[in-house]
């Protein structure tokens, strides 16, 4: 069993906690956030828990890993301290809220011979892994192309504290893109270059919900980005994330082959439906075939505790300079190359909840 400590309890952690506090494989020793109060009520609903600061918690030998549900500005300080004690780091995404901060990350882990992990971990799931298995089995034929699509008003209407949105580190790109990149890689390799293109809607954004209501706050990053993944497969793709529309009618994420096409569902959820239409057929929904049954947020850090490298910090850093590089290119209006690579990973075998929790 593996005891991990938690830095960061706010919206997120709810989701994690779901997923780690019944596995058997892992186990919540130690909560710490700036809100004291907010931690001790976490760790008083966890058998055995304690609740710590975060010097408590990194200085605790007992801990070996640190899991980085901190805002993404906090991702690499978290995660440096952790890594100077020793501690396998696994964050929430991004990695960090900029590349240069991720780099130093897996450098410093790198030296100091520690593992780093990273969301998201939704691509583990019975969805996304359910289409890989289709493209692996050749049920597409050569896959040339997909395309992911995610649209919104932005998060002001329902988050109470939606300011790190629109601050570095965030924005749709990173805030959402993670989930349709990733999946991207697991599904079609890595990207050796991309080209992209943002826009900016308004330069204030309403606070909508909460204590907060009607107040105004800064918007300090693009609220629409779209770009072209090259990957080293020879497949394209075309990506959209976006804070300024309300809604789209398109699948999240479409795969094109030369011999059929398959529709995803929602990356940023583990499951749903994944259809087929192979040529001179028609469309089918596929058995699910692969993934992680009824997981959630922190299947990945059972999957990283269990020795497995699918949410690896080479993925995540990897998407992160996808994503920065999207940006870079928007701004330059030229084709970005990438720095970084990743091996596609092994895909996951069909695993119900019964037995993950167990890993």
């Amino acid at each position: 069993m593996t005891d991990i400590g938690i830095v960061g309890l706010g919206v997120i952690s709810r989701q994690y906690l779901d997923t780690l506090v019944p596995a058997s494989s892992v186990r919540i020793a130690a909560v710490a956030d700036l809100d004291v109060l907010r931690a001790e009520r976490a760790a008083a609903a966890i058998a055995g828990c304690r609740a710590l600061t975060t010097g408590e918690m990194l200085a605790d030998p007992g801990i070996r890993t640190i899991l980085n549900l901190t805002i993404p500005a906090a991702h690499a300080e978290v995660a440096l301290a952790a890594i100077a004690h020793g501690k396998d780091v696994y964050s929430e995404k991004p990695l960090a809220a900029t590349f240069a901060d991720a780099l130093r990350v897996t450098d410093a882990a790198a030296d100091a011979d520690v593992r780093v992990g990273g969301a998201p971990d939704t691509v583990l799931g019975t969805g996304v892994q359910t289409a890989r298995a289709a493209i692996d089995d050749g049920r597409i034929g050569r896959p040339v192309s997909a395309s992911a699509m995610w649209v919104s008003a932005g998060h002001e209407s329902w988050h109470p504290q939606p300011d790190f949105y629109y601050r570095e580190g965030g924005g749709p790109l990173l805030d959402m893109g993670p989930y349709y990149i990733t999946s991207l890689v697991h599904l079609l390799g890595p990207v050796t270059a991309v080209s992209g293109a943002g826009s900016r809607s308004r330069d204030e954004r309403v606070i909508a919900s909460g204590p907060r209501a009607g107040e105004r706050m800064p918007v300090e990053v693009d609220t629409h980005l779209a770009g072209i993944l090259h990957h080293a497969s020879g497949a394209i793709s075309t990506v959209t994330m976006s804070f300024d529309g309300v809604v789209s009618t398109a699948a999240p994420i479409e795969v094109h082959g030369v011999d059929g096409t398959l529709l995803l569902p929602d990356p940023n959820t583990f499951a749903g439906d994944v259809r087929l239409y192979a040529r001179g057929g028609s469309w089918e929904t596929l058995d699910q075939s692969a993934g992680y049954v009824d997981s959630g947020r922190g299947i990945g850090l059972i999957d990283f505790a269990a020795g497995d490298a699918r949410a690896s910090g080479t993925m995540a850093l990897h998407v992160l300079e996808v994503m920065t590089m999207l940006a870079a290119s928007a701004v330059s209006g030229v084709r970005e190359p990438l720095a970084t690579t990743v091996e596609r990973p092994s895909l996951v075998p069909l695993t119900a909840a019964s037995t993950w929790r167990n890993l």
